[in-house]
């Protein structure tokens, strides 16, 4: 606060609410408590602001020794968030079970800014010494909390506010708080969401590192969710007891506590096995299976998997099948490396790379919600690919994907390529008519790849099809209903294509949910793991690199990507006839070409804010005004524009929302969501 008379005001404010019942009831149950508890146990004064204290560097690495699983379990989960947020006039924090920050993510301005204020790595961030504080507040109530500027005990941190989340262990003990502190309101709701989200990746991810050995079941009441964040997972050891359960697989399975199930037997769960699920789950090439649980017999969808490092499970299986151990054993190790494919082929494009790592964190939420996507990259880089895993962790993984290449279709080809027609519709048409691509990605995924070369007619049929959702085939007179989830892919820059007029804004505009970029392979960091990736897939005996040859592969620009990589790669183990490939082994060009350097890896650069369908012009909207409309409408676009449940999620009515759509030039038509200019 900038003035003693405001600082005043506030200190009255927490004065009144802890000594007036009425005042208190008025006031945010938890933020009452937390200022009641701040005054009367903490013996803390709002109008005597005292820094929170630090620790020593000695004691501050002790700290982030106890808590290395937490803090190797959140980095990624904490860059990809600040990422997704995209402001950066915010800190993601990671705070122990002691209220210590222990990792930080923030731009340096702004980690610069707070560090006056307290807010560092090292620094105590309970409410016995912070105050009412997201952090300290979230560690008391063991609860999701918001705690919006004056809402903060000490007057000195009422231009921020936080938004948090608690971690628990398997064993149900909190083990650290997750918060996004910022300057902005605005985003309040939104962040919560997002943070209570990256709190469960977390936890899962804990549950991964601890119970890396055991065999672990994924599960849901609806299969096109196994394997995602919202499944329920257990650890489970290789004699089927329990060993840990997230707190999604309590909730669905109706057990309170992590004590009423670790520790008991998988059939105290679920009326099967553990041999009996896992043998079913390699039978149905791990495609979720039906299961029914042991308390309400209520039907539920479930994988299990063996240890992916640990070939003692894969031994056992099935011991009573007439299959020989030997023989049982290599099969499940095939079928091992097979289920990550199947259930994750999206981490299995990970190397090392940070960039790549990130992208593919921000792409694995968004596919959840079925936002439309572009990825963008050089060719070669493995857009098709990367389509084709986020569509099997979507969930309309159930469904087909089609990929449709548009810069190789004819022109007067791409029209009936993707809409269809029906039987007769124009000369040399078959007989029976044809579905369009679109058509056969009904329920599934439909890929467009080198979509700034679609003609412009058709970029207007494509967009009438995403506005509408249905699609009228060539000479057809009825429309057939049409869900799927689009992902589009160009090398181009398709804005500075909407720029120079070759391709539709608003058709931009309802295809760029989000945009991921896939790093060109001369950037990237993991470029000698994803070498030893192909050679291991390319055969069964791969053959090793002389130093010399690995220096020319990590030093050459590589113009064609990855695809160029895994050719050059394929032609020297052709011609490698011993364990080592060679310089003599790879092209000349490779070895003698003029190409530019490899360059060095880029860091990971902030990741711009999701921009959702939308061609409103908000030229009259402050810079506040523009970020609080990007949130309603990414909630918007989230909920599938119910009103009532955005309103809930922001808690307020709906009226108010209206008028907040109405000032923020949201429109709501009778056709279905857009926007407008008019105020």
């Amino acid at each position: 606060m900038s003035s003693l008379a405001d600082i005043d005001t506030h200190v009255r404010e927490v004065l009144n609410i802890v000594n007036n019942p009425l005042a208190a009831r008025a006031a945010s149950d938890s933020v009452a408590q937390s200022w009641i508890r701040c005054l009367n146990e903490f013996r803390l004064d709002p109008a005597r602001f005292v820094m929170p204290p630090v620790l020593t560097q000695p004691e501050l690495v002790d700290r982030r020794e106890a808590a290395s699983d937490l803090i190797a379990c959140s980095r990624l989960e904490m860059t990809t968030l600040y990422q997704q947020l995209a402001d950066p006039e915010l800190a993601v924090v990671l705070v122990d079970a002691d209220g210590v920050i222990v990792h930080q993510v923030s731009s340096v301005p702004f980690g610069e800014a707070v560090a006056a204020d307290g807010l560092r790595v090292g620094a105590l961030w309970s409410e016995r010494e912070a105050g009412t504080n997201g952090m300290g507040t979230c560690l008391m109530e063991r609860d999701c909390i918001a705690v919006c500027q004056h809402e903060h005990f000490y007057p000195r941190y009422t231009s921020l506010t936080c938004s948090a989340a608690p971690i628990f262990d398997d064993r149900g003990t909190i083990v650290g708080v997750l918060d996004v502190t910022s300057r902005s309101k605005l985003l309040q709701q939104h962040s919560l969401v997002l943070v209570g989200m990256s709190r469960q990746m977390i936890e899962n991810r804990l549950i991964d590192a601890r119970y890396r050995h055991a065999n672990m079941i994924h599960f849901h009441s609806r299969p096109e969710f196994v394997g995602t964040l919202h499944a329920g997972k257990l650890a489970v050891s290789d004699d089927g007891v329990v060993l840990a359960a997230s707190r999604s697989a309590l909730f669905q399975l109706d057990f309170r506590s992590p004590a009423e199930l670790c520790g008991k037997r998988i059939e105290e769960a679920f009326n099967a096995s553990l041999e009996d699920m896992i043998a079913r789950s390699i039978r149905g090439s791990f495609h979720p299976v039906t299961v029914y649980s042991a308390k309400a017999n209520s039907r539920f969808f479930l994988t299990a998997q063996t240890p992916r490092d640990a070939a003692k499970s894969s031994t056992r299986i099935l011991l009573s099948d007439p299959v020989s151990a030997a023989s049982r054993a290599k099969a499940v190790k095939k079928d091992a490396r097979e289920t990550t494919g199947r259930l994750d082929k999206l981490s299995h494009l990970e190397f090392g790379d940070p960039r790549m790592a990130s992208q593919i964190q921000l792409a694995a939420r968004v596919i959840q919600r079925k936002i439309p996507i572009i990825l963008r990259g050089q060719t070669g880089t493995g857009k098709e690919v990367f389509a084709n895993a986020l569509h099997s962790i979507s969930p309309n993984s159930g469904g087909t994907f089609v990929a449709v290449n548009c810069a190789s279709l004819p022109e007067n080809l791409i029209e009936s390529e993707l809409f269809g027609y029906r039987a007769g519709a124009f000369t040399g048409a078959q007989r029976e008519g044809r579905r369009g691509k679109i058509v056969q990605a009904n329920n599934g995924t439909l890929f467009l790849d080198e979509i700034g070369d679609m003609p412009m007619a058709l970029q207007a049929r494509l967009l009438r099809v995403l506005e509408e959702h249905e699609v009228t085939p060539l000479g057809a007179e009825t429309t057939v209903k049409v869900d799927f989830q689009l992902i589009s892919a160009s090398h181009r820059n398709l804005l500075e294509l909407v720029q120079t007029g070759v391709f539709r804004e608003d058709l931009y505009y309802r295809l760029n949910g989000i945009e991921i970029n896939l790093p060109p392979l001369r950037e990237r960091a993991d470029a000698l793991a994803l070498i030893n990736h192909i050679l291991e897939s390319e055969t069964e005996d791969p053959p090793t690199l002389s130093a010399e040859a690995r220096h020319v592969l990590l030093n050459y620009a590589w113009p064609g990507n990855i695809r160029q990589l895994r050719h050059v790669l394929q032609m020297a183990i052709a011609l490698c006839d011993g364990p080592e490939i060679r310089c003599m082994h790879l092209p000349a060009d490779i070895v003698n070409g003029n190409a530019p350097q490899r360059m060095p890896a880029a860091p990971v650069p902030p990741q711009s804010a999701p921009h959702l369908a939308d061609d409103a012009d908000t030229s009259a909207l402050n810079a506040i005004q523009v970020r609080e409309r990007e949130t309603v409408l990414s909630l918007l676009d989230e909920h599938r524009w119910n009103v009532s449940n955005v309103a809930k999620v922001l808690g307020i009515s709906r009226n108010t929302l209206y008028r907040k759509m109405h000032r923020l030039h949201i429109r709501l038509s009778h056709d279905g969501p857009s926007t407008a200019s008019d105020a």
